[in-house]
């Protein structure tokens, strides 16, 4: 691989913005990714691969360079120069890479992999609390996989097309994909490239969405005709699958305490060819208690601490502090018990997180059992998906049935 020196600095200055302005990776992306309209998509993906790759294994990099602290542009360029060295890429003539240890680089590779918290690059807490959480063994497999870089996996949108005929009109777009087990309409892509410029995106047949992800809308039993909600829908990707899981019939409720994700929502709705969605923005308690006790299902996607999707936000690792976790344990406790007062007698809910927490997922549910709001609920199932056991992102789901 030959190196230009444009494309490098791009990734120095994207490092820059995530280590030392704290700013989230995937922003940082798409503004590095608009320094120069000429960049090609190899061009691109090289900004975007190499400083996810960096920011992933941030702490593994930093303790062989033996950097901390603030990164001066100095200490990025000796991050870039590790990388490098650990992909076999031969590195420039460059000032800012001149002197650069090779081997000693290799030797202090080989000693850190011995230990967990370095070879995976993860802080001392989150290790400690990964293993006192799902015990050596899965965390160890667990953190493994969580490092892996994410596969891009598509959602056919079933309103629209059916996934053969998605997957020939993708080829014919030079796109080549695959289908999985365990996601009824997924595809995964065989080679990552930008899937948002073909017609069949724009047209609405696919949207991007991870296959764990796609496993929660059915999870619900929703049938066409009911009255459901989505009470946390973000931008609306999980409402997306609900309305096409409904046939487009019945009432689909889509709320969030945020405004601007709900526009997204409306916005992807329209290219979906979906028309049973409304949406409402909780700015108050009135906004749930008009529901109570008259939705057939509830979807509560709660907020939570991330922990199941580190491979497509590394810099998550970096940002998590462990009162975050406590406070946000909360938020999922009282959501839990106000939000679930919707449900009428007779209908269901799914709990879910994409989290591999034990605190933050069945033992929320055996709080929200035991809480005076939830002796009126009983426990259908639940499942805990591992991503080194799926393959997929972590992720919880738990059914629970409101008793007449």
């Amino acid at each position: 691989m030959r190196l230009h020196r444009n494309l490098v600095f791009a990734v120095i200055d994207a490092l820059n913005f995530i280590f030392n302005e704290g700013e989230y990776a995937d922003k940082v992306i798409e503004k590095v990714l608009r320094y120069d309209k000429r960049w090609g998509a190899r061009d691109r993906g090289f900004i975007a691969e190499t400083t996810y790759d960096i920011v992933r294994w941030k702490r593994l990099y930093a303790e062989i360079a033996e950097v901390s602290g603030h990164y001066s542009r100095e200490n990025l360029f000796r991050l870039f120069a590790v990388w490098c060295v650990l992909r076999g890429i031969s590195l420039p003539d460059w000032k800012q890479l001149e002197a650069t240890p090779v081997r000693r680089i290799k030797g202090r590779f080989d000693e850190l992999s011995k230990i967990r918290k370095y070879r995976e690059s993860i802080p001392d807490w989150l290790d400690e609390l990964g293993e006192k959480a799902l015990g050596t063994e899965l965390w160890t497999k667990e953190i493994a996989a969580l490092n892996a870089q994410a596969e891009v996996i598509l959602r056919t949108n079933t309103l629209k097309t059916d996934k053969q005929r998605l997957k020939g009109l993708l080829k014919s777009e030079e796109i080549e994909t695959e289908t999985i087990s365990g996601a009824k309409d997924a595809l995964k892509l065989v080679e990552r490239k930008n899937v948002f410029t073909t017609q069949a995106f724009k047209n609405g047949l696919f949207e991007v969405q991870d296959a764990s992800s796609q496993l929660v809308a059915p999870y619900l039993e929703v049938k066409p005709g009911q009255r459901v909600v989505d009470a946390c829908a973000g931008a609306g990707g999980k409402t997306l699958h609900l309305a096409s899981l409904m046939e487009n019939k019945g009432q689909l409720i889509a709320l969030d305490i945020y405004e601007s994700k709900l526009k997204k929502l409306k916005i992807r709705t329209r290219r979906n060819g979906i028309h049973n969605v409304e949406t409402r923005t909780i700015d108050s308690t009135k906004i749930i208690k008009k529901l109570h006790n008259s939705v057939d299902r509830l979807l509560l996607d709660a907020p939570c601490s991330g922990l199941g999707v580190l491979r497509r936000n590394p810099d998550s690792k970096w940002k998590l502090q462990t009162g975050f976790i406590e406070k946000i344990k909360g938020v999922q406790y009282d959501i839990l018990r106000n939000y679930s007062k919707m449900v009428k007698p007779g209908g269901k809910m799914v709990y879910a997180t994409c989290s591999i927490l034990p605190e933050e997922n069945a033992e929320q549910i055996h709080s929200f059992l035991a809480s005076e709001e939830g002796k009126t609920f009983r426990f259908e199932k639940d499942q805990n998906i591992y991503a080194s056991e799926h393959g997929f992102d972590g992720f919880y789901m738990a059914l629970l049935q409101r008793t007449e």
